[in-house]
């Protein structure tokens, strides 16, 4: 009698072969199975020797639901009910060569399509009778992950063994075998659900859930097919070609734990580092961390590699490409963040989609820094961060969930955060285009806009005048192509940046980019219906678009928003009125395209092609403004805008959130070269709002106020920004813009004593100033350290002398070149922060955080700094003289050559530090901890080290001459070439013949009797 185990052998050596050559039916479509399918059905065990020439007639039989098929026939042949284990011993085949059909399917290089092609089965493989042994428990754990079973590993040895002997890379077997594993279990899945109803062992299994599983996987695929593959496929702003045609590979350079270029490693191809992150093992823990300045190419790089993900990976890695703009809330779970942004059956039916472990993401989060948006109500990006890293943490350990995070954004938002940043980033940070680079983009070019005028403009770059700001600007992805595409219409000569700075000429090239968009780039149509006299109709349109786009909080604004602002506008409401009598309703967003503008993913808005495009026109709309404050009035007197109607287009323009740097930055250059900028007056102007709003002037009104009419025209908007919040950013943008003409007007000597900035009022002989600790606390009430966020960037060169900042914020500050003498900051948190050159002298920094900060050049003199933090900081060329350090922590301080001559540093902890070449002449050390210290060359004469830990002190060419280092702990170190001359070592630990002997002058040092007669020393007179 033929057992069923016999039964399932004779089917898969014999009777398959019947079901590969049977005529399909004629309602089947799909592709035929290819000789590479048949040749691995010989590897697997199912047709028993390998096919003659000729000798079957595969003509017609479609790979589409080969499995499924192949359970019927199997039910046909045996007419009685096989085990579970047999249903998966056959099912697993014929679903791995289906989804082997798949994947070939979807490989583009010819070379490596061919050799898939004529694979043959070696006859090692073809004369090997598989065992086909399966308990149920191992066929139930192949239903539920066939990639854990030992029949996967069984198949994927035959697979990848056959690849590589048909001439596939190593590497490209080893993938292309994965996918096809990944790929088995969706038609595995669906053959034994769909013969459920007819095979007893299989009842139940699946009931309706295997109708979840499959929507499931068509939800993927149609993501993936209709968002992903479509994203290179766009085209460049108005041109016809896309990001795909001109797209070429960056390079980034990796970066440490602290955000600073590893000078141990080399630049890296930036697709090739994600690609060996994604599959190296030791690595899985890892959050892959890509960050680059504006234009860098960021963005396009991620639609450009999830696409590639799809392409080559899929279903190993199933990519989801999120903008985190996008995010309305973050979560107090990224899980539940992720679940609500990615809007997709495949995530919003399956309350699991996390813990399948058969889909396995990648999730590339592009844009960071549009989470320093307001509105968050979560912390923003620090929180976000620090949730994304739990997540891959969790991930690692988790096999259910072993997913991978690619994160991206703009380098400046991260200057708040680095210390905070989670341990587990794989950071690099996108290079400028090389020369190499440029030279493979300049042939993508080429193959849009031809030889000659690739050639030209590459001409253009290498010439003697084109200005090397130029050139450099020509390094990044986004510049090069507005440069390149004016270049071809004849719209770009070197001339134009004569004298420009690299801001400035950055500037230019936008504006001579919106110039040539609206004279050249509009739409044929479009050009015959608006002329080119309404091109700066247009253009106020579009500062306009900016400002929308700015206030909205990320790259998309409502278009009600901008009419509703155009209302006011009486010569773009001549225009808009004019121009829908000849061209329609869509009259805005039709002009609005012109430049670089996209429908928005919400009905009725519309986004910029790139944020930098909104950030310019909006510091271009500051500037109107800014210039149209000073205009004087009639005969000179006064100003031509009240102080009332300033006041409210204060509110009106700069009520919505924090400035960016990058709108400032334009903003300052566009204004010094404004024929109307009057300095003085703009400042005068500010600072009286400024003083008046620090008063409460505008928040305690009785009537409406104007915080309150801004925070209402925001919310007819749908943008939820309480009054408060709008004048809490009105006050500090005001505040931001004062700081930048105070750093303007101090490198003018005729401005000097014209424009001077006192954030916390003026100085008072005797009295400490709080006005901006009441601005600060006031800023607060928002958010956690809303001020600091908002203001800390622009704080360089700041006037804080005496001002009271006891336990403030300002963690990260830049405040380089600031005048903080006699300033209270006791228990304030300034790590972090940047205050290279920072005047200190005469502060109260006790008990202070300056963990991290940078005070090299710094003056510090008299300073009361006890029990301050400075772990790690930089206080090179330092001038503490006199300064009160007792109990302060300075260990793995970086203390070359500054000046502590007469300093206090009593009970200090000094362990790690670096004092080499520094000025300790008469410090106080005693009792301090200075183990491990580096004190070569360093001026310690007449210095005060009783009791001092000095072990493993590296005090070798040191001055020590009439120190006092009785009772001091000297074991293990290192006195060579020291002045010991009329130094107190009475008492002193662990000292050494051999230690004092390297020492210069010991003989004339003060000894322990004993300790002198072991020296050869005559006894003390």
């Amino acid at each position: 009698m033929t057992t069923s185990r016999e039964k399932l052998r004779n089917f898969l050596a014999q009777d398959v072969r019947e079901l590969l050559t049977k005529p399909i039916n004629a309602t089947e479509t799909g592709a035929e199975v290819s000789k590479t399918g048949l040749e691995l059905a010989v590897a697997l065990g199912l047709l028993g020797s390998p096919l003659a020439p000729g000798g079957v007639a595969i003509a017609g039989l479609s790979c589409v639901g080969l499995a499924t098929k192949g359970v019927r026939f199997y039910l046909q042949k045996i007419n009685e009910q096989p085990t579970l284990a047999e249903c998966v011993v056959l099912v697993s085949r014929l679903a791995y060569l289906e989804g082997l059909e798949a994947i070939v399917s979807t490989i583009k290089d010819e070379d490596s399509f061919h050799k898939i092609s004529n694979l043959q089965v070696p006859q090692e493989l073809q004369q090997r009778t598989n065992d086909l042994q399966l308990t149920d428990n191992e066929a139930r754990k192949a239903i539920t992950c066939f990639r854990e079973t030992k029949l996967a590993d069984e198949f994927n040895r035959h697979l990848s063994f056959c690849l590589k002997v048909a001439g596939i890379d190593t590497q490209l077997a080893e993938i292309i075998t994965q996918r096809v594993c990944w790929n088995t279990q969706r038609y595995m899945n669906q053959a034994l659900a769909e013969a459920g109803d007819t095979v007893k062992s299989l009842s139940g299994i699946f009931r309706d859930g295997y109708r979840q599983e499959l929507e499931k996987y068509q939800s993927i695929d149609n993501y993936l097919n209709n968002d992903i593959a479509r994203k290179p496929q766009e085209t460049v702003f108005v041109e016809e070609f896309t990001f795909a045609d001109i797209y070429v590979p960056l390079e980034a350079q990796p970066l440490n734990q602290n955000g600073d270029e590893d000078k141990n490693q080399q630049p890296v191809d930036l697709e090739n580092w994600i690609k060996e992150l994604i599959c190296n093992p030791n690595k899985q823990d890892k959050v892959i961390f890509i960050q680059g300045d504006p234009g860098r190419g960021k963005s396009i790089s991620c639609r450009m590699f999830a696409d590639w993900v799809r392409r080559n990976l899929y279903p190993i890695w199933i990519p989801v490409l999120i903008r985190l703009r996008d995010i309305a809330t973050i979560e107090k779970q990224f899980e539940n963040t992720l679940k609500a942004v990615v809007d997709r059956d495949f995530a919003k039916n399956d309350l699991a989609w996390l813990n399948d472990k058969n889909t396995r993401y990648l999730f590339l989060l592009d844009g960071f820094d549009e989470l320093l948006m307001e509105g968050r109500t979560s912390g923003g990006l620090e929180e976000f961060l620090t949730q994304v890293g739990k997540f891959q943490e969790s991930c690692h350990r988790n096999s259910e969930k072993s997913h991978r995070v690619l994160i991206t954004g703009r380098t400046l938002a991260l200057q708040s955060i680095e210390r905070k940043m989670p341990v587990n980033l794989e950071r690099v940070k996108i290079l400028p285009m090389n020369g190499e680079i440029q030279q493979q983009w300049f042939r993508q070019w080429e193959a849009q806009v031809g030889k000659e005028k690739t050639i030209a403009f590459q001409q253009f770059l290498d010439e003697k005048n084109c200005p090397e700001r130029v050139r450099e600007l020509a390094q990044e992805p986004l510049l090069l192509y507005l440069l390149a595409a004016m270049h071809r219409d004849g719209e770009l000569t070197a001339e134009m940046f004569t004298g420009s700075s690299r801001t400035q000429a950055k500037i230019l090239i936008y504006q001579k980019s919106l110039e040539w968009v609206l004279t050249k780039q509009r739409p044929q149509w479009l050009q015959q219906e608006i002329t080119e006299q309404d091109s700066e109709d247009l253009r106020r349109i579009l500062m306009e678009a900016g400002l929308c786009v700015m206030q909205s909080g990320g790259e998309c604004a409502p278009m009600s928003m901008i009419e509703a602002r155009l209302q006011g506008d009486e010569t773009a409401k001549e225009f808009l009125s004019a121009a829908r009598e000849r061209i329609g309703q869509d009259t805005l967003k039709n002009a609005l395209a012109a430049f670089y503008l996209q429908p928005g993913r919400q009905t009725g808005s519309v986004e910029f092609n790139h944020k930098s495009f909104s950030e310019f026109l909006f510091a271009e709309r500051l500037t109107e403004s800014l210039s149209s404050w000073t205009e004087p009035g009639r005969k000179g007197r006064g100003f031509n805008i009240q102080q009332e109607q300033m006041d409210w287009e204060v509110y009106d323009l700069l009520g919505y959130g924090g400035l960016t740097p990058e709108v400032v930055e334009y903003l300052m250059s566009l204004v010094v070269v404004n024929d109307e900028f009057r300095p003085i007056s703009l400042f005068q102007r500010l600072e009286d709002f400024y003083q008046r709003w620090c008063a409460g002037e505008f928040i305690d009104a009785y009537t409406e106020t104007l915080p309150q009419k801004k925070s209402r025209q925001l919310h007819e908007q749908k943008i939820e920004l309480g009054q408060r919040q709008v004048d809490i950013y009105v006050g500090l943008n005001v505040m931001i813009l004062l700081l930048e003409l105070n750093r303007y007007g101090q490198s003018r000597s005729d401005l000097k004593k014209e424009i001077i900035f006192y954030p916390s009022g003026q100085p008072e002989k005797g009295r400490l100033t709080n006005q901006l600790l009441r601005v600060i606390n006031y800023s607060d009430v928002v958010g956690i350290r809303t001020f600091n966020q908002l203001v800390k960037q622009y704080l360089s060169g700041a006037y804080l002398g005496g001002a009271y900042l006891r336990d403030a914020y300002l963690n990260g500050a830049y405040l380089s070149g600031a005048y903080l003498r006699d300033v209270e900051f006791r228990g304030g948190d300034l790590s972090g922060g940047d205050l290279r050159g920072v005047n200190l002298s005469g502060g109260d920094l006790s008990g202070g955080d300056l963990r991290d900060a940078d005070l090299r050049g710094g003056d510090l003199r008299d300073a009361e700094l006890s029990r301050a933090d400075f772990s790690c900081a930089y206080l090179s060329h330092a001038d503490l003289r006199s300064a009160e350090l007792s109990h302060s922590h300075l260990r793995g301080a970086y203390l070359k050559s500054a000046d502590l001559s007469h300093a206090y540093l009593s009970h200090a902890d000094l362990e790690g530090a670096n004092l080499s070449h520094t000025y300790l002449s008469y410090a106080y050390l005693s009792h301090a901890n200075l183990s491990g210290a580096n004190f070569m060359s360093a001026d310690l004469s007449y210095a005060d080290l009783m009791s001092a830990d000095l072990s493993y002190a590296d005090l070798m060419s040191a001055d020590l001459s009439c120190a006092d280092l009785s009772h001091a702990d000297l074991s293990h170190a290192n006195l060579m070439s020291a002045d010991l001359s009329h130094v107190d070592l009475r008492g002193a630990k662990e000292l050494t013949l051999q230690q004092v002997k390297s020492a210069r002058n010991w003989k004339k040092a003060k000894y322990d009797e004993d300790f002198r007669t072991k020296l050869g020393l005559p006894p003390n007179t």
